[in-house]
């Protein structure tokens, strides 16, 4: 692989609080291998002078669905697994194209998807995945009819039944667990509260017992990995922090005392906001029910709330988006949503080296530094100033490297 040297360069390194002008950037077998404000001697790499353009690391989504090719679940009860992955392509490749080079799947994503992608099959954001989200009977995954009564619903049947999985008991929960784990699942994600697209639960009902999510919590961490929890109201994140979950998902009705809770405990909350804007907007005519909609009605206004209510707190926000089907052109705009109430450089912090510290990788991504993996884009302009910059690539993103290899650009090497 060709060393690649970046000179001239304004580099945002994902940790500090402003973007440093007149820097170097020497990339040597995928890894950073320098970074100066003094000229690098480089003999024999390929030189991009970027005139001072903004540096920074590549973009993490830790809230994605790569294999939710439809917004509203009931459409994909007869689409075919082959069908379902040959549509979740272009997708995968548009996170990529818009400066993604890491996304964490938490719900569907699973081993085969994530080594093909690994293997140069499929272009694409490195991802972590965790196989099938756990559901509880009647839980937010249990899409099932109501003369349904099946337990053992494949989860190789269709796209309607791949991103979820009900589990029911201590002992299923625990073999389910291990089996996703032996597959090499990077996490392990359960539904703790219902959710908004679910056409059947209510947004406050908790899910499963603490005992449930303590052993998904305990299984996890015998191989190394983590738990996280789909979880909105404040009993529910409780509930979820006591058994020893990680990251909350969404979280938008958490109230000051639980976010305290989830401070303390180190843990982390991700908001998506933009999945309740985008698709607030969309979500009527492409078929919502007007339950799902109130629902996500009540959901929307809370979410900037709660933003304020964790940084009070002292709560690690993470990045992630959340979108569904035909709302994943929107990807970007979550950037400007939490631009409204947050500093510029807090969610990109947020979108680089915390989610980074989220997926397991601190130091390796998410960060401009010697011996991290060279995930980096470029950008006309400074983010930290104006974060509407990112949510424009099409205008602004002019280099993205994932590996150490430049995937795409149309700035000129010398």
């Amino acid at each position: 692989m060709a060393a690649v040297l970046f000179s001239n360069a304004t580099v945002f390194d994902g940790v500090s609080e402003e973007a440093v002008p007149g820097m170097n950037v020497l990339v040597v077998d995928g890894r950073i291998a320098e970074v100066s404000e003094q000229p690098i001697s480089a003999r024999g790499a390929v030189e991009y002078d970027l005139d001072g353009r903004t540096l920074l690391p590549g973009l993490i989504d830790a809230h994605a669905h790569v294999f939710a090719i439809n917004l509203v679940e009931e459409r994909n009860r007869n689409i075919a697994l082959t069908e379902m992955t040959a549509r979740a392509v272009p997708r995968i490749r548009k996170m990529l194209d818009r400066g993604f080079t890491g996304v964490r799947d938490v719900a569907g994503g699973d081993v085969g998807i994530r080594n093909a992608i690994e293997q140069g099959f499929i272009p694409g954001p490195r991802l972590f995945v965790g196989g099938p989200a756990l559901s509880q009977i009647g839980g937010h995954g249990d899409h099932r009819s109501l003369t349904d009564d099946r337990l053992d619903i494949d989860v190789n049947s269709s796209a309607f039944t791949f991103t979820c999985r009900i589990v029911d008991g201590i002992e299923n929960i625990r073999s389910v667990v291990r089996n996703e784990l032996r597959k090499g699942a990077d996490h392990i994600k359960v539904l703790a509260s219902g959710g908004v697209g679910s056409p059947a639960d209510a947004i406050e009902a908790l899910q499963f017992t603490e005992e449930e999510i303590r052993v998904v919590v305990q299984e996890a961490a015998v191989r190394g990995k983590y738990v996280c929890a789909h979880a909105y109201e404040s009993a529910a994140i409780a509930h979820s922090i006591r058994a020893g979950v990680r990251t909350i998902e969404h979280a938008n009705l958490i109230n000051a005392e639980t976010a305290a809770m989830v401070a303390a405990a180190g843990a982390y909350v991700v908001p998506t906001l933009v999945a309740y804007e985008v698709t607030a907007q969309h979500g009527e005519e492409l078929g919502l029910s007007p339950y799902v909609m109130a629902k996500l009605n009540m959901v929307n206004d809370a979410g900037i709330a709660m933003l304020g209510l964790c940084t009070d707190a002292g709560v690690k926000l993470g990045f992630g988006t959340d979108l569904m089907g035909e709302m994943e052109f929107a990807q970007l705009q979550e950037f400007t949503i939490r631009g409204r109430v947050q500093r510029p450089v807090d969610v990109i912090r947020s979108a680089t080296s915390v989610n980074a510290e989220i997926v397991q990788m601190a130091g390796e991504l998410g960060v401009i530094a010697p011996g991290a993996i060279a995930d980096i884009i470029v950008v006309d302009g400074d983010p930290l100033k104006d974060i509407a910059i990112l949510a424009e690539p099409e205008k602004n993103l002019r280099l993205i490297m994932k590996d150490g290899a430049v995937y795409k650009t149309d700035l000129v090497a010398k």
